[in-house]
């Protein structure tokens, strides 16, 4: 057996030592702070960067978010989805940054905020204080319901179960989103649209074509339902069709 090669011996202990939880949380903490030194330095010395605002960068918010969703549908690579998601985690960095001029709130005011959430809405895996519970359910619906009895804990007089849905979401992910909290909050049956079990995905959902936009919108509705309960995604089912589509018009363009 040959003898191992004393250079990549040394490169795999170094790995190893790297991955032990005291380096992981060095590397971390050395990366976010060089990240806000780096987006403090542009405040302070690029004047494009110094008159950014809150509302001037919503565009860039919305655009990188585009991108990364993109770049993960379209199966790019590693390097490609890690370079949007730093597009993305930039938009978070400039908006703790302008916040902290204002005297607001700053960066780990944010990460703490969101530590905190995880851990209060995690009931199922984090105890009060933030450690392990140390069992943990498998069952998708018992974290579910979990997550959603910690949640309306935060707002017991809250009777409003879209009161925190953004309503600037694109209409279909909107409409999901809409008809899976009216399922878990028990929502009437009777209020809920239904594509009739005699109908197939391949068919149309209704039997009635549209005769006005509220009628369609209707129809839309119980697309969206069909297609929550099959599992898939209609916002990317739609996206996939639309592609489909340019594709077939420019080859037949030639």
């Amino acid at each position: 057996m040959p003898n191992q090669d004393p250079d990549l011996s040394a490169r795999a202990s170094r790995v190893a030592a790297d991955r032990t939880p005291d380096a992981l949380d060095a590397r971390r903490a050395a990366a976010a702070t060089r990240l806000l030194r780096v987006v403090d330095a542009l405040r302070t010395h690029c004047a494009w960067t110094r008159r950014l605002t809150h509302g001037a960068l919503v565009e860039y918010l919305v655009e990188e978010s585009y991108e990364l969703v993109e770049a993960i549908e379209d199966g790019e690579p590693a390097d490609e989805v890690r370079g949007e998601l730093a597009d993305v985690l930039l938009q978070v960095v400039l908006h703790s940054a302008i916040a902290e001029e204002d005297g607001a709130f700053d960066f780990a005011d944010v990460a703490d905020f969101l530590s905190e959430k995880m851990i209060r809405r995690n009931k199922h895996v984090f105890a009060a204080d933030g450690s392990l519970l140390g069992e943990y359910p498998e069952s998708i619906e018992e974290i579910i319901a979990s997550w959603d009895q910690a949640k309306r804990a935060e707002r017991p007089r809250q009777r409003d179960p879209f009161a925190s849905l953004p309503r600037h979401l694109p209409a279909l992910t909107l409409a999901d989103k809409t008809l899976g909290r009216a399922e878990r909050w028990d929502a009437p049956a009777a209020v809920v649209p239904r594509v009739d079990h005699g109908e197939s995905a391949g068919g149309p959902p209704g039997s009635v074509t549209p005769a006005t936009e509220a009628e369609l919108g209707g129809e839309l509705l119980r697309i969206v339902d069909l297609a929550r309960r099959n599992g898939w995604d209609a916002e990317r089912a739609l996206r996939g069709a639309v592609a489909r589509f340019t594709e077939d018009v420019t080859r037949a363009l030639g």
